[in-house]
């Protein structure tokens, strides 16, 4: 049954009441989600969250919620795809059926027909159960595998590359030892060759001593011979030097630890050792050829194998330390070459073996999730749903017998058929042995929420508009004027047919498509831009609108509608060629009438373009601003009249017609005359300044030759003095005609109220007895409803039910005046904003075309065209498509807020939030 809904004003509201059987309220409460027009009453905001009686219901969801994030984390680590839909039950999965018709189906989905059974909540919180436990223990012994695997790999690299070093150190010190060795042969020999010689010449001088009769002995000769044999042969100094070095290296033992480290924090590493021992150690490093998985989080990281050679424990322990603050990891490595390649070898085997054994795993548990992704949709669409259930019947009142709950709500009156009709069918479904009471009560002193029902055109002017603030309940709608205001204001900005086809290609293609990209994961920026698509759409349709206008084309002037209206003087000889009469008399109009359409093209290019579109676009900004501006106070008498607000009619609305009208609007009248008379040249900023410096005095009288008049070209039609005292009389009685009635007449209802009236008898609907007026008869013949003071502009400060204070109304009322005053210039002055962004829009375009697009095709190069088309190109999507219509967006939406809504808009009432299922299926945004 379609309800029709009113978008100038919200719904008309109902409070209902409904007494429901406990065994039957479970169901209702999730009929009437499916529904979705009831908004609950919070009727025990004094109890906290933990006293209400179904806290542990919501316990009991949100750890379920709990289960359900953890799968979709593990299911995010692991690239499996969550299906966007409800598990039929048939692929494997641990789900049922969902079906989204509500009318067969109850507030889960879970259809009536017994043929198909579906899983209910407490089989769901049962098999999340195990498979939590599960996937915990499959995900634990993966993780375990995986810290295995990745610490395996990360030693047979430290054993290749540290083995390397070690070998390296080997083969130097073995080839230092040869050197050695072969150096104390030579020693050797040398010196046995030396022994020999001198024995030999020793031998020949005791033979001839001998044999000169000089004397000698065997003995001697020995004892000589072994002295110098002890003082000259080296070969004891070499055995007691190496066995005094042997002693200090024994002392003095080289220990080393060895490990990797993130590539990128190296060079800390290295300062760090070095400031923290002195310097007395030896660090020698070795990259890893790509990347290597981190064995603690499982990352892929450049790597770097360390080795660091010290010398005592002291030194050890400094380095342990600095090992861990930079998390590097150590490893074991032997000394000993032999085990260096058993150990090598063990660890490949083991990396095949577990390789396999992770693999497995890995599969294990991918198809543990797989299945579970499958029915994961449905699983937080079911908990989410039974959440807001419990939630909703926490904010019931239980009766003392503890058989009924009694709930308050607001819904539409239109609805309020419908809302009684499912409340009857869930009663019937639930079997309960009493019906449940529906019935509307009155809302006296309670404000009814405000409720509009758009679609996916208004749905995004809506969100605009309650961005500033919600709606007062049956207050005007901004969003009815804004879904054209604020595209064509955008369009104003924005005006290129080039880029309005562009942003309408993008746009259409959103809305084409818009199934298929919705399903599609989308960024933050994306996906604010996709949810504004239709707004998009008819922001492009009118850029195209007023591009056809301005006469432009990514800055180039198009002849649609004829080259132009004006030709060369006929009578200049120059003509045909360069028309030099263009720069001296002018151009001469082919005939009175104006061009077709838009602007003449004519203007492009030459010296007077720019003042004649500064004129003419300054001129249209305050044209559109006072116009936008005079809707707004026209909405807000529309209020007033609802409300029954004469008081405010009176005392506002006229005087702000007046006040605008007779400024700016005199203003916009005068534009508008200006151009519609032929050769007419006043000068309007002389008009309206000479308007307050001499009233009256329209032409300067008195102040040309002779005492004529100065400026008569300003005097633009009969009896334009005249008119502009009566403005500024009108002008200047307003203000105080705004400020000072209303609190005075403010003030003497509530005295009047206090006094009281007479008695009557109450209406039967209010019980019996006698009630006495408040002198509402006397109050409207005042000129307004005092029941309805409290929604009138302004009126809510110090009247009403409170206490009265004159002082404070006065105040606010002084506020409210000067803010209009202020504001009537400042926000006209504000919508000159469209002049300046639609000039800067222009400029900007034709910049990027003459200086990258057509300087390279002046060029004649190939390469160079392509290169400044890409440039070109590049520009227009960057910053002309894209900063330009987000600038030109964001100055519409203040244009919107400021300007025109604050002449009517209080945006201070309570959105309708009723409980509805549809905004809760699938995944919520934070889980996903």
């Amino acid at each position: 049954m379609a309800i029709e809904m009113d978008l100038f004003r919200s719904e008309e509201m109902e409070l209902v009441q409904l007494i429901i059987p406990a065994e039957a309220a479970h169901d209702t409460v999730q009929t009437l989600g499916s529904v979705g027009l009831v908004a609950f009453r919070d009727l025990n905001k004094d109890k906290s969250a933990f006293q209400k009686t179904y806290a542990n219901q919501v316990k009991r969801c949100d750890e379920m919620l709990r289960k359900l994030r953890f799968f979709t984390e593990h299911m995010n680590k692991a690239g499996i795809t969550i299906r966007k839909e409800i598990g039929d039950g048939s692929g494997g999965g641990y789900g049922g059926r969902f079906n989204s018709n509500e009318e067969e189906t109850d507030g889960y989905g879970r259809e009536n027909n017994n043929n198909n059974r579906v899983i209910s909540i407490d089989e769901l919180e049962h098999t999340l159960d195990v498979l939590s436990e599960e996937v915990s223990q499959l995900s634990a012994n993966t993780e375990k595998l995986r810290r295995s695997h990745g610490e395996l790999v990360e030693l047979q690299l430290v054993l290749e590359k540290a083995g390397g070093f070690f070998e390296e150190a080997r083969s130097d010190a073995n080839r230092h030892q040869d050197e050695e060795d072969s150096l104390r042969m030579m020693r050797r020999e040398n010196a046995r060759q030396d022994e020999e010689s001198l024995l030999s010449s020793s031998f020949r001088s005791e033979i001839d001593d001998e044999g000169l009769g000089n004397g000698g002995s065997p003995s001697r000769m020995t004892r000589r011979t072994g002295s110098f044999i002890d003082q000259n042969h080296p070969d004891h100094d070499v055995e007691r030097n190496d066995a005094s070095m042997g002693g200090v290296a024994a002392s003095a033992r080289l220990g080393f630890i060895t490990g990797t480290i993130n590539t990128e924090k190296v060079h800390a590493f290295e300062r760090v050792l070095f400031r923290a021992t002195r310097g007395n150690v030896f660090l020698k490093l070795a990259n890893i050829d790509g990347h290597v998985e981190e064995p603690t989080t499982g990352e892929k990281t450049f790597k770097t194998v360390y080795v660091v050679f010290f010398a005592g424990e002291r030194a050890r322990n400094k380095i342990v330390k600095i090992c861990e603050g930079f998390n590097a990891n150590r490893y074991p490595f032997p000394e000993d070459f032999t085990r260096q390649r058993q150990m090598n070898a063990e660890c490949s085997g083991r990396l095949v073996e577990l390789r396999s054994t992770l693999e497995a795993s890995i599969r294990h548990r991918d198809r543990t999730l797989s299945k579970v992704a499958k029915d994961l949709w449905f699983w937080f669409t079911l908990v989410r749903r039974e959440k807001a259930t419990y939630h909703a019947m926490n904010m019931f009142s239980i009766d003392v017998t503890r058989k009924c709950l009694v709930a308050e709500g607001w819904c539409p009156t239109s609805a309020k058929s419908r809302v009684s009709e499912a409340v009857v069918i869930a009663n019937r479904n639930s079997s309960a042995s009493v019906g449940t009471i529906f019935a509307s009560i009155s809302h006296k002193g309670q404000t009814p929420p405000t409720y509009y029902r758009t679609t996916k055109w208004t749905n995004v002017f809506q969100q605009i508009v309650e961005a500033y603030g919600v709606a007062r309940y049956r207050e005007v709608n901004p969003t009815v004027m804004t879904i054209v205001t604020f595209p064509f204001l955008f369009a104003v900005m924005f005006g290129d047919f080039g880029h309005g086809i562009i942003m309408l290609a993008f746009a259409i293609y959103m809305v084409l498509k818009e199934r298929q990209i919705s399903e599609k994961p989308m960024g933050e920026i994306f996906s604010m831009v996709f949810h504004a698509r239709y707004c998009i759409l008819v922001m492009a349709a009118f850029s195209v609108y007023t591009g056809v206008l301005y006469n432009e084309c990514f800055s180039v002037p198009m002849k649609i509608f004829g080259a132009s209206k004006y030709v060369c003087d006929p009578i200049d000889p120059t003509k045909d060629t360069t028309c030099d009469s263009q720069y001296t008399t002018g151009l001469v109009s082919r005939d009175d009438s104006a061009y077709p359409f838009g602007v003449d093209p004519v203007w492009h290019g030459t010296r007077s373009e720019l003042p004649f579109l500064n004129s003419l676009k300054m001129k249209m900004s305050i044209l559109l601003g006072v116009t936008q501006m005079m809707v707004g106070i026209f909405m807000s008498l529309l209020n007033q009249l609802k409300d029954g607000d004469w008081l405010s009619v009176y005392c506002e609305f006229i005087p702000q017609v007046v006040f605008l009208g007779g400024l700016f609007g005199y203003l916009s009248f005068l534009i508008v005359l200006k151009w519609i008379t032929p050769g007419c040249t006043a000068d309007l900023y002389h008009v309206m300044i000479y308007m307050f410096l001499a009233p009256g005095n329209v032409d300067c009288m008195g102040e040309g030759p002779g005492g004529s008049a100065g400026c008569p070209e300003n005097k633009m039609f009969p009896g334009q003095g005249g008119l502009q005292l009566l403005i500024l009389f009108g002008c200047f009685v307003a203000v105080p005609v705004m400020l000072f009635p209303k609190p005075i007449i403010l003030k003497r209802r509530h005295e009047q109220k206090n006094r009281g009236g007479t008695y009557v008898r109450l209406d039967e609907n209010d019980g019996d007895g006698m009630q006495q007026l408040n002198s509402s008869e006397e109050l409207r013949s005042l000129g307004g409803n005092s029941s309805n003071n409290n929604n009138s502009s302004g009126d809510d400060h110090g009247h009403g039910d409170g206490e009265f204070d004159f002082g404070d109304v006065l105040v606010h009322q002084m506020i409210h005046t000067i803010e209009f005053v202020l504001g009537a210039i400042s926000n006209t002055a504000s919508y000159l904003r469209l002049w300046a962004l639609s000039l800067a829009h222009a400029q900007l375009s034709a910049v990027f075309w003459d200086r990258c697009l057509m300087a390279a095709v002046e060029s004649g190069s190939i390469v160079a065209i392509v290169i400044g088309f890409g440039v070109w190109l590049g520009a227009t999507l960057g910053v002309l498509l894209g900063m330009e219509s987000l600038s030109a967006f964001l100055h519409a939406l203040r244009l919107h807020w400021v300007e025109y809504q604050n002449k009517f808009y209080k945006g201070d009432g309570i959105k309708f939030t009723p409980l509805e299922f549809t905004s809760l299926t699938g995944m919520p945004e934070e889980a996903s």
